[in-house]
C-alpha cells in the first residue's frame, strides 16, 4: 500500500465545533482543513460533535463543505447534513425539567433561562436578561411560560449571582439523573434529556455507520465533551480546554486559534514524503 492509502489506527475523526475546530471567527484554517483531508485519504471519517442544535448547524456546516452525519444538540440529535434531515432527536419532559428548575432557583436564586425548541425549525428562545443584547437567532419572550409552549430538546440557565462551574454543580445535585446537565461554554449551563450526552450521540453514530470506540480520536475543550473524550480511544483537549476537560484527556493540543487540530492529526496521518 501507498503512504497515503494504508491503515490508520483511527477511522474517525471526531471533533467539537466552536473552541475546537472553529477560530474564534467560526472559520476553519486552510491547515486544518489540509489535515481533515489528508486523514480522510487514509481512511479516517471526520464527524462533527456539537453542543449546536442542528437548526443552528446547517449553515455552518455547509461552510465547511460538510455533508456527512452530525452530531449535534449534546447528543440529543443525529443530523444528516447532506440530506438536511433528523435521524433522530430526543426532547425534555417539560412538566420534569419545569419543577427541577424551580428548584434550582430556590436554590441559586434568580437566574436566566433560554430553551430550543424541537426540531428543524427549533427556535432559540431568551428570557430578557439571558444577555446584554438580544443575538441573531434569538427569539424574545416576555414571559417565562413562553419558554414552555413547545416540545423542548434543552434548557439553558445563568445566574448573576454564581459562576458557571458552581451553578452547573447545583444543577447536577438538583436534578441527580433525572436530567442531564453539562457545561459548554461561558454562560452555558444545559439541561438535557436524560442520558444524553455527546458519548450517547457518538455511540448511536458508531451503530450507524459501523465504527467502535477504539477507532475513535476526539477532540473538545469543554467538560460537555468529557464523555466523548471518555469514550473514545484516544482524547484530545485543546489548549484552551477548561481545566477539568485537560484532566480527562490523554493529550494536550494546541489551542483552536493556532490549529491544535491540525497539529495532532499531521502527526497521526503525515503527509506522503
Amino acid at each position: 500500500m501507498t503512504a497515503n492509502t494504508r491503515p490508520a489506527r483511527f477511522r474517525v475523526v471526531a471533533t467539537d465545533l466552536d473552541g475546537t475546530l472553529l477560530r474564534a471567527d467560526l472559520t476553519v484554517s486552510e491547515r486544518t482543513r489540509a489535515a481533515l483531508t489528508r486523514a480522510a485519504r487514509f481512511g479516517a471519517r471526520h464527524l462533527v460533535v456539537t453542543g449546536r442544535p442542528a437548526v443552528a448547524c446547517r449553515r455552518l456546516l455547509q461552510s465547511l463543505d460538510y455533508a456527512g452525519l452530525a452530531v449535534c444538540g449534546q447528543g440529543a440529535q443525529l443530523y444528516d447534513a447532506g440530506a438536511h434531515r433528523l435521524l433522530s432527536s430526543a426532547t425534555l419532559d417539560r412538566p420534569l425539567v419545569r419543577a427541577l428548575v424551580d428548584r434550582i432557583v430556590e436554590a441559586a436564586g434568580p437566574l436566566e433561562f433560554a430553551v430550543v425548541t424541537t426540531g428543524l425549525d427549533g427556535e432559540f428562545l431568551v428570557t430578557r436578561g439571558f444577555g446584554d443584547r438580544v443575538r441573531h437567532g434569538w427569539r424574545l419572550v416576555e414571559e417565562h411560560t413562553a419558554l414552555w409552549e413547545r416540545p423542548v430538546e434543552k434548557v439553558l440557565i445563568r445566574s448573576r449571582r454564581l459562576d458557571d462551574d458552581r451553578l452547573a454543580a447545583l444543577a447536577q445535585r438538583i436534578c441527580a439523573g433525572q436530567v442531564a446537565v453539562t457545561h459548554s461554554g461561558e454562560g452555558m449551563v444545559e439541561l438535557l434529556p436524560a442520558g444524553v450526552s455527546k458519548a450517547s450521540g457518538l455511540a448511536e453514530a458508531s451503530r450507524r455507520l459501523g465504527f467502535g470506540a477504539a477507532d475513535t480520536i476526539a477532540f473538545g475543550d469543554m467538560p460537555n465533551d468529557i464523555p466523548m473524550l471518555a469514550w473514545a480511544g484516544h482524547g484530545v483537549a485543546m489548549g484552551n480546554a477548561h481545566a477539568e476537560l485537560r484532566r480527562h484527556a490523554d493529550e494536550i493540543a494546541p489551542t483552536n486559534e493556532e490549529d491544535g487540530v491540525a497539529s495532532v492529526l499531521e502527526r497521526l496521518f503525515p503527509p506522503t514524503p
